[in-house]
């Protein structure tokens, strides 16, 4: 199991061509398109969800506060093999009620710890994802700074950021 510190923001994604040439012009390195599927379960505390993807497969637990700036994640998180998610899925949905699925495309970029979302979310639109990830001790100051400065470079203010996950926001749609 893995654990880490990740201070983020998600904001809605007008020109999704336009941040993909940003982050190539920036030297972000391309993963390519994932085509996710995240299972959410009911838990006493924090998120559980379970990824399925054409690249990352991750069973993901985390602690989150929502609000509409830069969120800061406790994350523990173990990745599979693309075998293990269904049996793991089916173990899940014994043992705790299924909340909701979110289905995406995602386009994956990296520069340095910086993760870089390009999403294409069922239902919901088109959304951009900033992610610095750090150690359980790095300085969150220093996440949030990485996180302000792609925000500046993306034109994106604060006040653009969404506080709710894709989940929330499926949820409050049905």
């Amino acid at each position: 199991m893995s654990k880490a510190k990740i201070a983020e923001i998600k904001a809605k994604c007008s020109a999704p061509e336009l941040l993909h040439d940003t982050l190539l012009e920036n030297n972000a390195v391309y993963k390519g398109v994932d085509h996710q599927i995240d299972y959410y379960f009911k838990v006493e505390k924090g998120r559980l969800k379970l990824r399925k993807g054409s690249i990352e497969n991750t069973l993901i637990f985390y602690n989150r506060e929502e609000n509409a700036g830069i969120k800061v994640s406790n994350v523990e998180y173990v990745r599979l093999q693309l075998d293990q998610v269904e049996s793991i899925k089916n173990l899940l949905e014994a043992i705790h009620e299924k909340l909701v699925t979110v289905d995406k495309q995602r386009k994956i970029y990296f520069i340095d710890n910086v993760k870089f979302h390009i999403d294409e979310v069922q239902g919901l639109g088109s959304f951009v994802e900033i992610e610095a990830i750090g150690e359980r001790d790095d300085s969150l100051q220093t996440l949030r700074q990485q996180c302000d400065h792609y925000l500046s470079l993306f034109k994106i203010s604060e006040s653009e950021c969404i506080a709710q996950s894709y989940s929330d926001m499926i949820l409050s749609h049905s």
